[in-house]
C-alpha cells in the first residue's frame, strides 16, 4: 500500500501564495515522477505541474512563471509553491505519484478569493 498525504491548502486572497506538500509513504517500488493535478467544479481534472526523479519539470501554460514544483527524493515528498494566485486557480489539488502504479492523494482545497 502507498499513501499520499497532502497539506498546505486553504483560503488565500488574489495575489497571495500557498505551498502544497505531498508526502508518500508505504510500499513504494520506485518514484518515476510526482505531480499535481487540479479539478475545479464542473471541470475535468487537469495537470498543473509534474517532476521526474531526474528533475525534469512540466507545467500547465496557465501556471508557468507563477508555480514551482520541486521534489525531495530523500523524503519522498513533492512540493508546489504557488505565487500570484488568481481566482481561477481555485480547485481541489491532487497529488500524483507514478511508480509501478499510478497513485493519487485525497485532494486538498485551494480557494483564491477576496
Amino acid at each position: 500500500q502507498v499513501q499520499l498525504v497532502e497539506s498546505g491548502g486553504g483560503l488565500v486572497q488574489p495575489g497571495g501564495s500557498l505551498r502544497l506538500s505531498c508526502a508518500a509513504s508505504g510500499s513504494i517500488f520506485s518514484i518515476n515522477a510526482m505531480g499535481w493535478y487540479r479539478q475545479a467544479p464542473g471541470k475535468e481534472r487537469e495537470l498543473v505541474a509534474a517532476i521526474t526523479r531526474g528533475g525534469s519539470t512540466n507545467y500547465a501554460d496557465s501556471v508557468k512563471g507563477r508555480f514551482t514544483i520541486s521534489i525531495d527524493m530523500a523524503k519522498n515528498t513533492v512540493y508546489l509553491q504557488m505565487n500570484s494566485l488568481k481566482p481561477e486557480d481555485t480547485a481541489v489539488y491532487y497529488c500524483n505519484l507514478v511508480s509501478n502504479w499510478n497513485y493519487w492523494g485525497q485532494g486538498t482545497q485551494v480557494t483564491v478569493s477576496s
